[in-house]
């Protein structure tokens, strides 16, 4: 990764609090706009929390830019999995696309690893969508597992650089009791 183009970012921004930065991405600068949402409602604003049953199915993502010929690449990953005192699965992978065509969505890009529905066992799990610029049209192979993907390694074997965009939203696993002891 080219180290000179990215820049740090302040104490003060979402994912440098929420350890995004360090933990899954490099200091970056945001290039393109990036939106998420789920079922046309529940939109992802960085640490914004969302209950498993909000994130069923596979959300609208939505790509900036300003040139269709342009390519970015979507990975969306767990760091906090299983469970965040014990993340020996991170990043989980839960979805990965390419070939996303500027200024449309992830749903005109070439899905190479089907969406799957974050369900936290235990613990407030961070889940994080990166975006990145392609050099061109990219052909990427699925990864033959989901546990232990890095984003890094992956950006770096592409060679994708610093992300362009990214967000992330906090979930938990629903319980009927809260999390409370009844007495």
């Amino acid at each position: 990764m080219n180290r000179a183009l990215t820049m740090p970012r302040s104490g003060s921004d979402p994912l440098v609090i929420g350890r995004v930065i360090g933990d899954v991405l490099e200091p970056f600068t945001s290039s393109v706009s990036l939106r998420v949402v789920y079922n046309n409602s529940s939109q992802v604003i960085n640490c914004c929390e969302l209950k498993p049953s909000q994130i069923v199915t596979q959300p609208r993502v939505e790509i900036g830019g300003d040139d269709f010929r342009t390519f970015y690449t979507l990975v969306m990953v767990d760091p906090d999995s299983p469970s965040p005192g014990n993340p020996d699965q991170r990043e989980y992978l839960h979805w990965l696309v390419t070939n996303i065509p500027g200024t449309t969505g992830a749903s005109f890009g070439e899905e190479i690893v089907k969406y799957e529905s974050p369900q936290p066992m235990l613990g407030i799990h961070r889940v994080v969508f990166a975006v990145f610029r392609q050099s061109g049209r990219v052909s990427v192979p699925a990864p033959g597992w989901r546990p232990n993907f890095i984003t890094r390694d992956f950006s770096e074997l592409y060679n994708l650089g610093a992300p362009v965009a990214a967000a992330y939203f906090t979930c938990k696993r629903h319980d009927a009791r809260d999390g409370r002891r009844r007495s």
